[in-house]
């Protein structure tokens, strides 16, 4: 057997995140049977990460194992490539360690959250960045965001955390920059929990509208408690922007 890593990039708008669903069409299926066409057998991928509905990636790896073909790696590349839809990349392929995994040996991972800032709609970005009016002051908020930076217990920024669920993780770096009528913020981290960065975004908005002071989220994440934080940002403005491993 030979395992495969392999790196893509997709635009998320049409699935319902990346991990196989029984009704739903996801990025994970899509390239399985790409795989299927290709190999002739059935193969399963493993992601370096879940990702939700409608949410893209710049960078995403996946994993997989099969059969020993006659097929280099520059050819999977080319014949994935032919075989799927013009929303999903192969960007690179590479035979690993046979206990490689793409998810296990992640290391971390960085996002970058997109705004568009204008009272003008651009109907070229309407799936692919979050439209907000309301004017952003990118000071401010990248002051409120280094707020997130070190180790801490994020379960105020998570949809579904339960007790018994390990919700610490480490932020790395968080940025708030300004690029015409774009707004970028950046995160990076050890890992990061369901609707982590949507709901940390959505946190840097009420600050922005004045909803929530900057200097308290330190107190909202000592609370432990999803109530306190801001709304959970659209999808469409998220991205997988780089893995480490």
């Amino acid at each position: 057997m030979i395992n495969y890593k392999v790196k893509m990039a997709y635009d998320g708008s049409a699935y319902h995140g990346f991990q196989r669903q029984e009704n739903a069409l996801t990025v994970q299926e899509v390239v399985e049977e790409a795989l299927k066409k290709l190999f002739l057998q059935d193969i399963t991928i493993f992601g370096c990460s879940r990702t939700d509905t409608g949410v893209h990636a710049n960078e995403y790896y996946f994993s997989f194992q099969c059969d020993e073909i006659n097929i280099d790696n520059r050819g999977i590349i080319f014949g994935l490539n032919s075989k799927l839809p013009d929303d999903i990349a192969i960007l690179s392929c590479e035979e690993a360690d046979k206990g490689f995994h793409a998810r296990y040996d992640c290391t971390g991972k960085e996002y970058k959250y997109l705004i568009h800032n204008s009272e003008i709609k651009d109907p070229f970005l309407r799936t692919r960045i979050y439209k907000y009016w309301y004017p952003i002051d990118e000071g401010l908020l990248d002051k409120a965001a280094k707020h997130f930076v070190g180790t801490h217990d994020f379960r105020s920024f998570c949809s579904n955390a339960d007790e018994k669920e390990n919700t610490v993780r480490t932020i790395h770096r968080f940025d708030v920059e300004r690029n015409g009528d774009k707004i970028i913020m950046t995160v990076s981290g050890d890992g990061f929990l369901y609707n982590m960065v949507r709901i940390m975004v959505g946190t840097l908005l009420f600050v922005n509208e004045g909803k929530i002071k900057e200097s308290s989220i330190p107190e909202i994440i000592e609370k432990r408690d999803r109530r306190f934080a801001g709304r959970t940002a659209s999808a469409s403005g998220l991205y997988l922007n780089k893995v480490y491993y």
